[in-house]
């Protein structure tokens, strides 16, 4: 049976004066957990499974507005979501509630919510993560994978704190973030601040040896940067109000406590089947330098049924930078999958 609640509020004051831009938000109970969705219906017969849009961090479902309508143009009923912890769906404070086996749980409940039996995952970043868990936690839900710059990598042979605090020092954003309380503190002193930090536009590759480690520095860059000029940003000042709205609303526990649980993720993978079956598409950016294009070399090996592009002259932020180019890749992927 579908749970729906009609919000009576709009996402954001800022989204609300501009009209047209994003479907109207929808509550959706999705197994005790409240999800705020965000859909484009261009598939009123339901010839085909869905497109479900996957934000990453810290972003929200908006993050998907240059894709929603675009993908909905082409045929497919798109959905995009904010997780659980992000814009207006529910943020508990629980930790245990983020890690992968419950973030793979809430989406697969959200389907049985709206009476889907599969989906295409759609997801970035963190969201690109939680799309190949999809793969191998929920396989039945889904018709098929698109990561947007996060590949699936194998299993690694000690816990990824562990790695990334010998590899890059105690610094690194997901060593510092397992400290409770500390971060979300810190960004939400000046929230305009931390979106303009994390929307900048993308250093060229011959900075990158200069910038690392301590690009990976989030909680040092925010006390000691520069405030971000104009020109400096991939992103309007109206879309900054957005996400400010939202973190506003939610706060930064939920996102923060995704990077909590990643040592628990890779203890639940232990002895588990890897390999993800089901169709799939990574799209990376030749300027990321937060998951380079060469992180995915390899990826074949657990994922084979896998098609692999590189968006040139884009960084992390793929779907702000290049969305049309971004728009072609996955909706040709998605027509040649519905005519096989």
């Amino acid at each position: 049976m579908l749970h729906l609640r009609i919000a009576t509020q709009p996402y954001s004051k800022h989204i609300a004066a501009m009209s047209g831009d994003f479907p109207e938000r929808r509550l959706i109970d999705a197994g005790g957990v409240s999800l705020a969705i965000y859909e484009a219906d261009g598939d009123p017969a339901r010839m085909r499974p869905p497109v479900l849009l996957i934000h990453g961090w810290p972003e929200i479902a908006y993050a998907w507005k240059n894709q929603i309508h675009a993908l909905a143009s082409a045929g497919f009923r798109t959905i995009a979501i904010d997780l659980k912890g992000f814009g207006y769906s529910d943020a508990p404070a629980d930790k245990a509630l983020y890690d992968i086996e419950h973030i793979t749980g809430d989406l697969a409940a959200l389907l049985v919510a709206l009476d889907i039996k599969q989906a295409y995952f759609c997801g970035h970043d963190w969201g690109g993560a939680i799309v190949w868990s999809m793969g191998q936690w929920r396989a039945d839900c889904v018709a098929g994978i698109i990561g947007v710059c996060t590949p699936l990598r194998p299993r690694p042979p000690a816990p990824p704190v562990t790695i990334l605090k010998k590899r890059f020092s105690k610094k690194h954003y997901f060593v510092q973030f397992q400290e409770p309380n500390v971060a979300e503190k810190l960004f939400e002193r000046d929230i305009e601040r931390f979106v303009q930090m994390m929307f900048r536009k993308p250093a060229p590759r011959e900075r990158w040896a200069a910038l690392i480690p301590n690009i990976y520095d989030l909680p040092g860059r925010f006390l000691s940067d520069m405030p971000a000029h104009k020109n400096d940003l991939i992103v309007s000042d109206e879309i900054i109000n957005i996400y400010i709205d939202a973190f506003q609303h939610s706060g930064f526990h939920g996102g923060i406590n995704l990077y909590r649980n990643v040592d628990r993720n890779w203890a639940l993978m232990e002895g588990r089947e890897e390999t993800v079956r089901a169709p799939a598409l990574w799209i990376g950016a030749d300027l990321d330098l937060f998951l380079p294009p060469e992180s995915a070399d390899g990826m074949e090996k657990i994922v084979p049924n896998l098609e692999k592009h590189v968006i040139k002259d884009s960084g992390h932020w793929v779907m702000w930078e290049q969305p049309d180019l971004l728009n072609k890749l996955i909706i040709d992927w998605l027509l040649r999958q519905i005519s096989t």
